[in-house]
């Protein structure tokens, strides 16, 4: 882990988000007092998800035909992002 200033990472956001980027936490700080810790997102994965998922119930017989119900409600304007 790493300290820095709020005006060097300013500076050299760039280079901030490149050591970030390879797995380094920054700290930064503004008058020697720490006011934010930066680190890498974590990864988003088919297993992450699964994990996530351990313990829930698998949606009933009912749940597509009340999404395709839901979505039929919403109208001819229901995709905002339809050609039109």
């Amino acid at each position: 882990m790493r300290t820095i200033t709020a005006t060097e990472a300013s500076r050299r956001f760039s280079e901030l988000l490149d050591a970030i980027e390879r797995g380094e936490t920054v700290t930064v700080t503004r008058g020697n007092r720490p006011i934010a810790e930066i680190r890498p997102a974590p990864r988003r994965t088919g297993r992450s998800l699964r994990e996530a998922l351990v313990g829930t119930e698998p949606p009933d017989e009912a749940f597509a035909s009340d999404v395709v119900d839901a979505i039929a409600a919403l109208g001819e304007d229901a995709d905002p992002w339809a050609a039109g």
